[in-house]
This record gives structure tokens, sequence and C-alpha cells, in this order.
């Protein structure tokens, strides 16, 4: 990372931007007039909020590298924001949780499950990220060829 462009970094501050608001506004984390929350936001949400951002931003960073290692970690990096997603979303305001649990089913089986969520999808993203490095580093610059 120590070797990151200007360009990097800017496009990593923007995914991060962009994957905190996806996450943030639908989550009700940030309060808007489009969104009510029937829940209140818990203490680890914004936490995992803001590493998800970060992390997805530092992995979308290493796809504008000067070097193109082999893609690969796509799946996990969506996997995980989505994981994040649901982990600090309201769990009765979830249609899809409601709709396969009820009310009483999100409350009790799936608002416990959320921090295990969390935690998955934050090494989902990690591990992602941990790949992306290594096979930067992994990835030479071909020498160039005096003429």
């Amino acid at each position: 990372m120590r070797t990151w462009t200007t360009r990097q970094w800017l496009i990593g501050f923007a995914a991060a931007t962009v994957t905190a608001l996806l996450v943030g506004v639908p989550t009700s984390i940030i309060s808007t007039p489009f969104f009510a929350r029937m829940t209140p936001v818990l203490w680890w949400n914004h936490p995992v909020w803001i590493l998800t951002a970060v992390l997805t931003g530092l992995i979308v960073a290493t796809y504008v590298a000067p070097v193109q290692p082999p893609p690969g970690q796509q799946k996990k990096t969506l996997i995980g924001g989505l994981l994040s997603a649901f982990a600090v979303g309201c769990p009765i305001c979830n249609k899809l949780v409601v709709m396969a649990l009820g009310v009483s089913g999100a409350l009790t089986y799936f608002a416990p499950l959320q921090p295990l969520l969390a935690v998955g999808s934050l090494l989902l993203l990690i591990e992602a990220f941990r790949r992306r490095l290594r096979a930067l580093r992994s990835c030479t610059v071909p020498a160039e060829r005096s003429a």
C-alpha cells in the first residue's frame, strides 16, 4: 500500500463513500426521510458499517493498481458487503427476513444471528483484501527492453 498512487487512494475513498451510503441509508444507520428504522441502531452497527466501507474501498483500490493481478475476489467483496448490510440492518425492516420468518421470528431468530453475520462479512472482506495484496506483490512489472 506504500506504493499506491494518488489515483488509487482517491478511487478507494470514493468506493468507501459509496459503500457507506449504500449500506448506511437503507439500514437507517444514516438517518434520512426515506427509511425509518423500527429497532434502535446497536453499538456494534457503526463499527461494522465503517469497517465494511473502508475494506471495500481498499479492495476496489487494488483493481486500479498499475499492475493488475488476476481477478478473483469480487465474489467475496460482494458477499461480504451484502452480509454487512443484513448484519447492521433492522431485523424487522428487512422484508426478506420478515417474509421468511415473520416479525416474531425475525426478532427471535434472525436478530441474534446478526452479530455473527457481521463477523463473517468482515472476515470475508479481510480475506479478499489480503489475497488482493498478496496477488499485487507477486505480480512483477516486466522490465523495459532497451532497443
